[in-house]
């Protein structure tokens, strides 16, 4: 039986998924769920799953810049979706640009007092 332990020994409450970036255990509420899904173009692209409920397989991931890195180089993105490309050509920029906007957003500050 799985353990509903977060990796400090502390319980977790709810669903609990692995981040695909780095391998650390957190409720379903912490992580971003991205899919897999052809770009208006036509070829594969990783997004934002935001409300969590598209078809098909998902990934888990902590929404930080740290994470989506580590994902994107260990290729963890084709290997958790099994994407049949072997994760060559596939864009993540999508995420990348999601969790941009999110930095940007939590960081905005008023400059309006600055020197």
């Amino acid at each position: 039986m799985e353990s509903r332990a977060g990796d400090d020994g502390t319980p977790l409450e709810g669903p609990v998924r692995t981040c695909v970036g780095c391998r650390k255990r957190a409720t379903r509420s912490e992580l971003l769920r991205v899919t897999a899904g052809s770009d208006t173009d036509g070829p594969m692209v990783v997004r934002p799953d935001l409300d969590g409920t598209a078809l098909g397989r998902g990934a888990h991931l902590h929404p930080t810049t740290a994470c989506y890195e580590l994902a994107v180089r260990r290729k963890a993105f084709a290997r958790a979706l099994r994407m049949t490309q072997g994760g060559a050509g596939i864009s993540s920029a999508p995420v990348s640009d999601y969790l941009d906007s999110v930095a940007m957003n939590s960081t905005d500050r008023d400059w309006s007092n600055s020197s």
